[in-house]
Parts: C-alpha cells; structure tokens; sequence
C-alpha cells in the first residue's frame, strides 16, 4: 500500500483496510477520530515500534508524562513539532 493509498482509505472507507500490520491500523484509527481504538491496539504491545506509535497517542492525548515515558521506551527521541507531521512521518515509515 502507497500513503496515497493509506489517506484515500481513511477518507473514504468506512472499514479498515485489510492486512494492514497493528501499527498502521492504530495510526488508521487515530486519523479516524477513534483514539481509544488505537491506542487499544498498541497498549499491551512491548517492542519499540508500539512504544513508538503510542508515544505519539499520547501526545495527541495531551498526556506529555506519558509520552515521554514511551518515547524512553521506543528509544526515540521525543517529537517537538505537529502531531500532523509526525503521523505523517510514522505512517510512511510503517508503510
């Protein structure tokens, strides 16, 4: 899947795409507008790309202790700039 691809989905689907790994479906959810969905999805997850995505739910949240903690846990530093652009950034490293 292109991001082209992935933004079309979330534009104009009302499901989400198949085979899309959890990462990007929590990015997918989130753009969406169902923030508890997406983080439901990478909150019990352990490995770095998890903590990553859900360092920026966090953010979104506006829970900055939070966010925090995770990007320490994704060994990421933290993101100052536009939530946009960081889900931008994630969703096309995740693609």
């Amino acid at each position: 899947m292109t991001y082209d691809e992935f933004i079309f989905s979330i534009e104009n689907a009302d499901t989400i795409p198949d085979k899309l790994n959890v990462h990007l479906q929590a990015l997918w959810y989130d753009a969406k507008d169902d923030w508890q969905m997406a983080h439901d999805l990478v909150d019990h997850l352990e490995d770095r790309i998890s903590a990553h995505v859900h360092a920026y739910l966090h953010r979104v949240e506006g829970d900055l202790w939070n966010a925090h903690y995770w990007y320490n846990r994704a060994k990421q530093p933290e993101y100052k700039g536009d939530l946009k652009d960081e889900w931008e950034q994630l969703v096309k490293m995740l693609l």
